[in-house]
C-alpha cells in the first residue's frame, strides 16, 4: 500500500483504466450462453459493470475585498478527482437481487473543499485526499413484489440486472446505498460522471439528504409503482454522528433522515415529462443559528454552532420537473428550500435553491452519443444563516468572516464528446466551464471561473 500511495495520480488513472479494459474483455456471465443480440430480453442472474472517471479543474485568480477561514482562495488553483467503481449484481431468487460496489477514490479539491455553496465537482468527497482509498460504496438488497397490470422489461445496467417486472409493483431496497440513488432522479442533471459537475445540479441544492462524508448511508426504502403513470416512494436512512462526518449514527429510531417522493409521469403534446414532489425531514444533534448567535452575545465570542448542538429537526421540500421538448432535447428545473434554522449536516451549505437547464443529444448534428448541456442555478441562505455568517460565524463549507449577502449564481456548460469504443468500453471526453457570481453568497468576492476536463469510461 505504501508504494501505491507514492504513485502520481496520472499513473493511477492509467492503471485503473487498464484494469477496467481487462475486466471488459472477460466473458459475460448471464443466465445462459446466449448473447443479448440473440435475445435482447435475456433475464440476467449475474452482472458485472465498471466505470472510471478522471476530472481536472483549473481556477484562475479572482478579486476579493477580504477572505476568511473558509473562503475560496483568491489565487490560481488546480484540482482533480479520480474514481473507479465496480458494480456487481447477483440474483438470489426470482424477485430478489443483491448489489455490491467497491470503489476507489482520490483527489485534490479547490481550497480544501470550502468557499462555495455549490461546489464545482460532485465527484470530490469531503474525505478525498491525494492518497487512493478503497472502500465499500454500496451493498444492498432489492426485492420486488409483482401486482399485475402487464409487464416491463428493464434492461441490464450498473446496479440493475436485466429483469422483467409487473407494471404495478412494490420494491423494497435495504442496505448500504446513496439516498440520491432512489430519490430526486433526473435524466438530465444527476450524474457528475456524464452530466453537469456542480453540486447544485446533482440534486436539489437545498436537499440536505442523509449521507456520510462520502455520500452514502445505510437505510431502507419502499417504492410503489402504478403502471406507467406514477410512483410513490419513501425511505429512512442513517445520519452521520456529526456534521458531514464519516461515521454514521446507528440510533435508527432517534437520529435519521426521512424522505417521501411522489413521481408523476405524463405526456405533453405527445412528448414525455416527469414531475417529482419531494419532502424530507432530518433529526440529528445539530447546532441552531439563533442559539449560536445568542450564546456568542452572552459570552462575548464569535458565533459557533458547536456549543449549542442538541437534538433538532430540519425539514424541507422540492419540486423537480423535466420535459422533452423536441427529439433529443430535454429541459429541466428544480426548486427547493429547507427551514435554514440549523447547520448543514450532510450535503451542501444551501437553504434555498433553484436550477434550470437543457441537454441536447448529439444526434441532432450527426453524433448520436455526444451531448451538450447548459444550466443555471441560484443558491440562497435563510435569514438566520445570513445573520450567523455576517457576525463572523463559519459553516462547514462557507465563512468569509463577514458577508455582503447576495444569492450565489452558477452557470455551467459542457460538451461531452464520445470516443471510439474499445471492445466493450464506452469512452468519452468532456470539456466544461463554470462561472460563479457571489461565491459563498458574498458580493464582495468573485466572480469565479472554473474550466474542467473529464475523462470517463464504462462497461
Amino acid at each position: 500500500m505504501k508504494s501505491l500511495r507514492a504513485l502520481p495520480h496520472s499513473f493511477l488513472t492509467q492503471a485503473a483504466l487498464a484494469l477496467l479494459c481487462s475486466a471488459a474483455a472477460l466473458p459475460s456471465l448471464a443466465q445462459d450462453s446466449r448473447s443479448a443480440a440473440e435475445d435482447p430480453q435475456e433475464i440476467e442472474n449475474f452482472s458485472f459493470h465498471g466505470q472510471a472517471t478522471y476530472i481536472n479543474q483549473n481556477k484562475p485568480a479572482f478579486r476579493a475585498a477580504y477572505s476568511g477561514v473558509n473562503s475560496l482562495s483568491v489565487d490560481r488553483e488546480h484540482s482533480y478527482s479520480f474514481t473507479s467503481t465496480a458494480f456487481v449484481g447477483v440474483r438470489l431468487a426470482p424477485q430478489t437481487e443483491l448489489y455490491f460496489n467497491p470503489e476507489l477514490v482520490q483527489g485534490l479539491p479547490l481550497s480544501r473543499l470550502t468557499g462555495l455553496g455549490g461546489l464545482t465537482n460532485s465527484e470530490l468527497q469531503k474525505t478525498a485526499g491525494t492518497s487512493p482509498i478503497v472502500y465499500r460504496a454500496r451493498l444492498f438488497l432489492r426485492h420486488t413484489w409483482g401486482l399485475g397490470g402487464g409487464s416491463d422489461f428493464i434492461e441490464g445496467d450498473a446496479n440493475q440486472l436485466a429483469s422483467r417486472y409487473d407494471k404495478r409493483r412494490v420494491t423494497l431496497t435495504a442496505g448500504n446505498f446513496a439516498v440520491s440513488d432512489l430519490f430526486d432522479g433526473s435524466a438530465h442533471a444527476h450524474d457528475a460522471r456524464t452530466q453537469f459537475l456542480n453540486w447544485s445540479f446533482l440534486t436539489h441544492g437545498a436537499y440536505d439528504f442523509a449521507a456520510d462524508s462520502r455520500g452514502y448511508s445505510w437505510g431502507v426504502a419502499l417504492e410503489y409503482r402504478h403502471d406507467d403513470d406514477w410512483t410513490l416512494r419513501a425511505g429512512r436512512s442513517l445520519m452521520p454522528r456529526e456534521s458531514n462526518g464519516l461515521k454514521l449514527d446507528h440510533q435508527f429510531s432517534r437520529h435519521y433522515g426521512d424522505q417521501i417522493e411522489l413521481e408523476r409521469r405524463y405526456q405533453a403534446y405527445g412528448r414525455p415529462g416527469t414531475l417529482r414532489l419531494l419532502a424530507f425531514r432530518n433529526v440529528a444533534v445539530m447546532g441552531g443559528f439563533e442559539d449560536a448567535l445568542a450564546y456568542a452575545a452572552a459570552n462575548g465570542t464569535t458565533p459557533d454552532v458547536a456549543p449549542v448542538r442538541e437534538r433538532r429537526t430540519k425539514v424541507g421540500a422540492g419540486v423537480n420537473l423535466e420535459q422533452e421538448v423536441a427529439d433529443g432535447v430535454g429541459v429541466f428545473t428544480r426548486l427547493a428550500r429547507n427551514d435554514g434554522k440549523s447547520e448543514t449536516y450532510a450535503f451542501a451549505e444551501i437553504d434555498r435553491s433553484i436550477s434550470f437547464g437543457t441537454t441536447i443529444e448529439g444526434g441532432r448534428w450527426g453524433r448520436s452519443k455526444d451531448a451538450l448541456g447548459i444550466a443555471v442555478a441560484q443558491n440562497g441562505l435563510s435569514r438566520e444563516h445570513r445573520q450567523f455568517l455576517a457576525a463572523g460565524g463559519s459553516g462547514f463549507f462557507v465563512g468569509d468572516g463577514r458577508i455582503s449577502y447576495k444569492p450565489e449564481t452558477i452557470g455551467e456548460v459542457y460538451y461531452r464528446l464520445a470516443l471510439p469504443n474499445v471492445k466493450k468500453l464506452e469512452n468519452a471526453v468532456t470539456l466544461g466551464f463554470q462561472r460563479i457570481r457571489n461565491p459563498a453568497y458574498n458580493a464582495d468576492r468573485g466572480p469565479v471561473r472554473v474550466v474542467s476536463l473529464r475523462l470517463h469510461t464504462e462497461f
